[in-house]
């Protein structure tokens, strides 16, 4: 087996000091330097001139291309703490096998940051608000839960408070733990409001830990969330039909799911809150709800949902085949079904709602040729009658489910 010719090193906050021995070596050996701006400044005057040192700050992709070329050289791409967790060396096995790489990490933040604030890190919701949306946040948003984030730079934690207090968590506490580990740490806490309020100067290089206090918003972490969480037109699946629809779709590791005609996206923004490390992509032809679908996606924490705007099945083309594929509507156009099952990889699962007498027959038609399972959903839901409260039935759902 070939010795890796690309080594990841994690490096604390504490610069060239908090390398091991063995990070060390490595470091020794290389002939070229791949760094980030940050780190260009801490080690610059200890780096031997005869190094080589490229910089992200050129452009990732540009930089990414410059590595490639150097396979088979001795290469130390310059990290901070645990590379693999959300860090550079899980986006470079994208590019590089795993065979061409070592990794050597040191402490993470979020370790770090768990140890100083006593939280077992198991119990702790991990995510990384560096260079993304602080939307990502909303999905976490739940009475007493502890989170700890990283992010871009100070402006993220204001952002983070903004939002917090926006949705009635104002009381939640701010713990800012800045340059962990090296000679400049510090640890301040406040209150969300408190630091919106007071506008303390950060550190840029910092992590975020956050404890949820408040009687604001919030959603479940369960399918089927309150058709009032959705800002939709009508065209919703329904919260009881959506809960059973999810179930039927059983999301599992980095699944990816077609949301063909999305409507307002309930469907593929609940897949993607099931977390995982799911993806979805909602299709959709009206602008308006596609208007909408972008708004849901941010209000509930999964800014990270593809949209493409268009008509089924043309706007299908060359998208990733996915491994789960939902029709809420539409499931009578010419062709639909066909490219949809035609795309979707062996062993994947397809669910088709049908609400018309003439959807129902198509999805029956279609159990006669590929199996599945056969379903019709009723729910009555309680509603005001006079002076007095009755029944109000919902349009009964038929649900078809299969597995190609």
């Amino acid at each position: 087996m070939r010795e890796p010719w690309l080594t990841v090193i994690g490096m604390g906050d504490g610069g060239l000091e908090s390398l091991t021995g063995e990070q060390r070596a490595h470091l020794a050996r290389a002939e070229i330097l791949v760094l980030g701006e940050r780190l260009e400044h801490k080690i610059a005057e200890a780096v031997p001139a005869a190094k080589r040192i490229l910089t992200w700050g050129a452009g990732f992709r540009q930089t990414l291309e410059e590595v490639l070329k150097l396979r088979g050289m001795p290469v130390v791409v310059l990290a901070t703490g645990d590379p693999m967790h959300f860090g550079i060396a899980a986006t470079l096995l994208r590019f590089v096998e795993a065979a061409e790489m070592r990794v050597l990490p040191s402490p993470s933040a979020f370790s770090l940051a768990a140890a100083r604030l006593g939280w077992p890190l198991q119990t702790v919701a991990q995510i990384s608000l560096h260079g993304r949306p602080s939307a990502f946040l909303n999905r976490h948003i739940l009475p007493g839960q502890r989170l700890l984030a990283l992010t871009s730079d100070a402006g993220t934690v204001f952002d983070v408070a903004d939002l917090l207090v926006k949705r009635g968590f104002g009381s939640s506490r701010l713990t800012v733990l800045e340059h962990m580990g090296g000679s400049e740490e510090r640890i301040l806490s406040f209150s969300a409001k408190e630091i919106l309020k007071e506008a303390p100067a950060l550190a840029d290089f910092n992590t975020l830990a956050v404890e949820c206090l408040g009687e604001g918003a919030w959603c479940a972490p369960v399918p089927g969330l309150p058709d009032e969480a959705f800002r939709h037109d009508g065209q919703l699946t329904k919260s009881e039909v959506r809960a059973v629809t999810l179930s039927k779709l059983s999301p599992f590791p980095n699944a990816l799911l077609w949301d063909v005609g999305a409507g307002c996206g309930s469907i593929a923004i609940e897949f993607l809150r099931v977390g995982l490390g799911t993806r979805a992509i909602a299709i959709e032809e009206k602008p308006e709800r596609v208007a909408m679908i972008r708004d849901n996606a941010l209000d509930l924490g999964t800014p990270d949902l593809e949209i493409v705007e268009g008509a089924a099945p043309v706007a299908l083309q060359g998208l990733d085949a996915p491994d789960v594929i939902f029709i809420g509507g539409g499931i009578t156009a010419d062709g639909l079904f066909e490219t949809c099952w035609q795309s979707l990889k062996p062993g994947g699962r397809l669910v088709a709602n049908a609400v018309t007498i003439e959807g129902e027959a198509r999805l029956a038609q279609l159990r006669g040729v590929h199996g599945g399972d056969l379903l019709r959903l009723s729910v009555s839901r309680a509603a005001p009658v006079g002076r007095y409260c009755g029944w109000k039935s919902l349009m009964p759902v038929t649900i078809w489910s299969a597995r190609k």
